[in-house]
């Protein structure tokens, strides 16, 4: 893995977005994997190594979030500066064309940039999100970021195997590494890696749905919806209108998993290697 930083520009100045690199330099094969809402690039690390021997493989902390620095003006915190940071990304590396992976907000912003005219995404994978997402789901999301402190590592991490129940089946060192890369120390104790100012976005912006439709429906790229049937940010309705659209989607649904779906477990790789590979 190696670690490098773009600078991007905001209302407030310049900031450093840091992405994660895994596999060859060389290789035409790009993918890039996007993080959802509170998490950082760091989820897909085990993803990352395995496609590492077919991809070029590049994960960035989305700024506010992990490693990437905070925004002086949160009103900064949305797609604009998301897409714009992504772009500028994307021209450093001197990438025409790209596969991307997104869970949940990273969803989003990869259904932003595949609807555009001259996309440079070639093939399009959502894990857990689609085209609609409730008021509710959004208020739900939005209250659990708020800041928590724990004394230890151990605290925390049994926050997060509370928190996020759609993270199921991981090794006990899978859940140390989330929880190592998702906190950071601060005098009051550890706290999840992402500003605060984050969760006060979220809250002042959960008074209506998401409705992604027009969005997805310019889309033209091959596309793969990763499902957790009992999300409640993707619900079933969703998904079977979005099937009814485009029939050529691929669905891959794993029962009883509400949101997000880890990406970590085998089948879950196994399953988007062989789509990327195919499709």
């Amino acid at each position: 893995m190696r670690t490098e930083s773009v600078m991007g520009l905001s209302s407030s100045g310049l900031h450093r977005m840091v992405y994660h690199e895994w596999g060859s330099q060389d290789n035409e094969r790009v993918l890039v994997c996007v993080h959802g809402l509170a998490r950082n690039s760091r989820d897909f690390d085990e993803i990352a190594k395995a496609l590492s021997r077919e991809y070029r493989v590049i994960c960035p902390d989305i700024v506010g979030r992990g490693e990437s620095d905070r925004l002086l003006n949160p009103a900064d915190y949305g797609m604009p500066q998301y897409l714009s940071d992504i772009m500028v990304l994307l021209a450093r590396l001197n990438i025409e064309k790209v596969d991307w992976l997104g869970t949940s907000m990273g969803g989003i912003i990869g259904m932003l940039l595949a609807s555009m005219p001259k996309s440079p995404i070639r093939k399009l994978i959502l894990n857990d999100i689609g085209a609609f997402v409730s008021q509710d789901a959004l208020e739900r999301i939005g209250d659990y970021l708020v800041p928590k402190y724990f004394t230890t590592l151990d605290e925390a991490q049994a926050f997060m195997q509370t928190t996020y129940s759609g993270l199921r089946n991981l090794t006990d060192i899978q859940w140390q590494s989330l929880t190592k890369h998702g906190f950071k120390q601060e005098p009051q104790g550890w706290t999840q890696h992402y500003d605060p100012a984050i969760g006060d976005i979220t809250r002042s912006t959960a008074n209506q749905d998401i409705d992604l439709w027009p969005v997805w429906r310019a889309i033209q790229c091959p596309q793969m919806l990763i499902w957790g049937e009992d999300s409640d940010v993707l619900s079933r309705a969703t998904v079977e209108q979005m099937q009814q659209e485009n029939s050529a989607m691929s669905l891959y649904s794993l029962p009883g998993i509400p949101h997000v779906p880890s990406l970590m477990e085998e089948a879950h790789i196994h399953e988007i290697s062989q789509w990327l590979r195919m499709s």
